[in-house]
């Protein structure tokens, strides 16, 4: 018997539920939490099965955690809720008795800055606990760093160089979307770019370096170096990594519309003033507070909206060089996620699906008891080869190539 609490219900979460639900077997109880408890329920409707109960809550407070974790007693809580409410989450484990899983590390709400140190600052009340905290679950981070400790494992000896590459190139068919949460995509792609060199962190400004890079069954699409967590994971646990970068795809069309968004002071993530007119007709006005990114969310496409119409296909891998045997190596393993093929199968597009599928593989790796150890861990710090063979069988394949021309 197992028991599982997943919280969130965006895209992500659909995904990851309607391939918990393929699972009965190991997962025997599971309930589905959000703040708002109808979109749960449309969650449950669209698989089919009344016994995943649902449950409404706030997971900014760690009271009514606490006491939805309390009444239904999870082993293990899911966390696909946003990347600020990751701390309230974890506390709330602690207090009752819960393991953990996430996708993506704290973000805290009035600053776009993310690292792991506030998560990692968790690991002996974990470990002490006798709880398991699994960190990025997702594929970038996630599944990208199983691959690297894949590699690690079976192909180098040393790895010296990672770079993480990251295409979309789908076509949802509207002027301006957002693959996932609008406010947490903007935040992330409008920061400055961080990248590992040689022991340090190098600085750059926001999408200021980039290059075209062939994808497999795509071709040539431009490529941008940001900023992601996973490299600060993968370089603490392979000190041989003397450069590590991430690389992310955009079209032309995309960073037109983000350069206006930007410019127009709509990306602001600080409160303003607005003169908001009352509801009555009267013509008189109140003043409201409101943060023009949560606003520009607001009348931007939903996510979970995009996938019927959704064509092309994601391309997430590894370019790794390094040493075996002596010899300089190179690596390239990778996914390709047909956009239309995650829709029929789930009803979302396949960013969400390439999301989800990892998050319920991390799950149940941990029920198995496989993936299960108390502290506060990132998934590359486990055995890779469980991750790797149920990946491909859950609907993500992935593809090998060695010693070619990286491009990078």
């Amino acid at each position: 018997m197992s028991r599982v609490l997943m919280i969130g219900a965006g895209g992500v979460a659909t995904v990851a539920a309607v391939k918990i639900a393929q699972h009965p077997e190991v997962f025997t109880e599971f309930m589905i939490a959000s703040r708002r408890k109808e979109k749960c329920d449309e969650i449950v409707k669209r698989i089919g099965n009344p016994n995943i109960r649902t449950a409404q809550v706030d997971a900014d407070d760690v009271e009514q955690l606490k006491t939805l974790f309390n009444e239904f007693k999870p082993e293990l809580v899911i966390n696909l809720a946003l990347p600020y409410q990751d701390l309230t989450i974890m506390e709330a484990c602690l207090a009752c008795g819960c393991s953990y899983l996430d996708t993506a590390n704290y973000e805290p709400k009035d600053e776009a800055h993310f690292e792991y140190s506030w998560q990692w600052a968790y690991k002996k009340r974990f470990e002490d606990a006798g709880l398991t905290a699994i960190l990025g679950c997702g594929f970038d981070p996630g599944a990208c760093s199983v691959f690297t400790a894949y590699a690690a494992k079976h192909h180098f000896d040393e790895i010296t160089h990672l770079d993480i590459v990251d295409c979309n190139a789908g076509n949802h068919h509207k002027a301006f979307a957002t693959n996932f949460n609008p406010e947490i995509n903007i935040r992330e792609i409008t920061q400055k770019g961080l990248y590992y060199k040689d022991g340090k962190w190098i600085e750059t400004q926001p999408l200021e370096i980039h290059q075209s890079l062939n994808y497999p069954n795509i071709g040539p699409r431009e490529s941008y170096l940001m900023h992601h967590e996973e490299l600060e994971s993968l370089v603490k646990n392979y000190p041989t990594i003397r450069q590590a970068r991430f690389w992310m795809t955009f079209g032309q069309q995309y960073l037109t519309y983000l350069d206006v968004i930007q410019n127009i002071g709509m990306s602001r993530i600080d409160e303003i003033v607005y003169e908001a007119p009352l509801a009555d007709g009267s013509g008189r006005t109140e003043k409201v507070k409101i943060v023009p990114l949560q606003f520009l969310k607001a009348v931007l496409p939903n996510p979970q909206d995009l996938g019927e119409n959704y064509d092309g296909q994601t391309s997430i891998g590894c370019r790794i060089r390094g040493l075996k045997d002596g010899k300089e190596r190179t690596y390239y393993i990778y996914n390709n996620c047909s956009h239309q093929a995650a829709y029929e199968e789930t009803g979302m597009q396949g960013v969400s699906y390439t999301t989800g599928v990892p998050a319920m593989i991390g799950a149940m790796l941990y029920l198995q008891g496989t993936w299960k150890k108390p502290g506060v861990w990132n998934v590359e710090d486990f055995d890779p080869d469980p991750f790797m063979q149920k990946l491909g069988e859950y609907g993500l394949p992935w593809h090998e190539v060695f010693d070619t021309d990286l491009e990078l």
